[in-house]
């Protein structure tokens, strides 16, 4: 995405209205723009419709239904792309609920933040702020689709997921189609901001059948179940069947990497590895899906119009990485067939 000319133009919205004042650090630099001054959660949709921002930023601090609302209504009347800054004091919030709502992205402020921590921040809001988000519409659950209910092999294959920015809706959407019998392990490399690796995993658990867990080192590869990379490690799989986590350097700024997962599911199943890019921006996992075709495994990448960003699915598509390019909804019925014939 071309860099902006103009600052990005960023509301905040909180309950307390002490959010304008404690994020001024955030306009330190000349990248980013506060617009909408003292905004409430009742008052966000209007805002928006009047100051027009590039990026909003909604913190959670207790248990507030308006805050969720809010966000529903936004992203079904006025879309636009939300950051959710839960405070460290509210560890009991869920801030996936958010994101099922169509928030882009999840971060933790701690307790007293620091100009650094504002700082960091920033450049994370000048991305949001390119994003083209699409509207969020409201629809009954897709029903899951059985399985034949067969004991699966010591052979089966291995699906593999690379999602970023809009991925975890798109997970919990793929996923509550998977029947509760899908006869291979799921790995995922999702990106997210640090500390909410396990709490995408216990989200994600209530949204599907299959079982999800955040994946430690060396643990076998079952069938059913979802295997979802840690903060700050690098999730491979073996040829043995089992989970490995690499320490080593990002790749491509990304720790987890969904091409170090990619790559190494292409190497370790070759013709059984069945890998999938979802919705994101970057590069990162179209080389790995790309690794996956080359050894004779099976692709799919998600189409334009159900993504929220088009970014790294575009990137597989135009490298030759995509066996299939299919809408959101299509995914797990196409998925569910291949791993039968695998």
């Amino acid at each position: 995405m071309p860099p902006r000319s103009k600052p990005a133009r960023v509301l905040l919205v909180d309950e307390t209205h002490q959010l304008t004042t404690n994020a001024r650090a955030l306009f330190d630099s000349q990248e980013l723009k506060m617009v909408g001054e003292g905004c409430s959660y009742s008052s966000m949709l209007g805002s928006i419709i009047r100051h027009a921002p590039n990026v909003v930023v909604v913190e959670l601090t207790r248990d507030n239904e308006e805050a969720f609302a809010a966000i529903e209504t936004v992203m079904n009347e006025h879309p636009t792309p939300i950051l959710v800054l839960r405070s460290r004091e509210a560890t009991s919030l869920d801030p996936f609920r958010a994101l099922a709502l169509g928030a882009l992205d999840v971060a933790e402020r701690p307790r007293e933040p620091s100009p650094s921590f504002w700082h960091e921040l920033a450049p994370k809001l000048v991305l949001l702020s390119q994003v083209q988000v699409v509207r969020h519409m409201k629809g009954n659950r897709i029903k899951r689709r059985a399985l034949a209910g067969s004991e699966p092999l010591p052979s089966s294959p291995l699906v593999a997921i690379a999602a970023s920015l809009g991925g975890p809706r798109a997970l919990s959407i793929l996923l509550r189609m998977m029947p509760k019998a899908f006869s291979a392990p799921i790995c995922v490399c999702q990106h997210i901001s640090h500390g909410f690796t396990n709490g995408l995993a216990q989200w994600l658990s209530s949204e599907t059948e299959l079982r999800v867990v955040e994946a430690i080192d060396d643990e076998p590869l079952a069938p059913g179940t979802v295997f979802l990379a840690p903060s700050r490690a690098h999730l491979l799989v073996t040829a043995n069947g089992r989970t490995k986590l690499d320490d080593g350097p990002a790749r491509m700024g990304f720790k987890p990497s969904c091409d170090a997962l990619l790559i190494s599911a292409a190497e370790s199943y070759r013709d059984k590895a069945i890998g999938i890019v979802l919705t994101g921006m970057g590069r990162d996992g179209a080389q790995g899906l790309k690794h996956i075709r080359l050894r004779g495994g099976h692709t799919i990448v998600q189409d334009r119009a159900s993504c929220v960003v088009f970014g790294m699915p575009k990137e597989a598509v135009e490298i030759g990485a995509a066996e299939q390019i299919l809408s959101l909804d299509r995914i797990a019925p196409a998925l569910i067939q291949l791993v039968e014939r695998c």
